[in-house]
């Protein structure tokens, strides 16, 4: 679960004043942060399934995937918090790696 956030880390690691800018925006803006949560929320399903397919039963995404799939929305979502509130200046790869471990214990 942690090396799927890293798809949607590259625009951070690229340009982070950008990424920066872009991530205060969506946060203080009402609309763009809805929109950001309907955004995950197809990633959640996409995630889920995926979990679900590499289980190998062939049955739809259950409650245990769906947990995960949540749940490494969260450490992305709480990382990208902490990276924020830092300005940009803490390792973001690194934060999102200690929220992974976190949840791992």
């Amino acid at each position: 679960m942690r090396r799927a956030v890293d798809t949607v880390l590259d625009p951070y690691r690229q340009d982070p004043e950008h990424a920066l800018a872009l991530l205060n925006l969506v946060q203080e803006t009402s609309s763009l942060c809805a929109r950001r949560l309907e955004k995950q929320d197809g990633w959640h399903a996409l995630l889920a399934r995926a979990l679900a397919e590499r289980k190998g039963s062939g049955t739809p995404a259950g409650l245990a995937q769906s947990v995960l799939a949540a749940a490494a929305l969260d450490c992305l979502n709480a990382a990208l918090e902490h990276w924020a509130a830092a300005e940009g200046r803490s390792d973001l790869t690194a934060l999102i790696d200690e929220a992974f471990a976190v949840l791992a214990r």
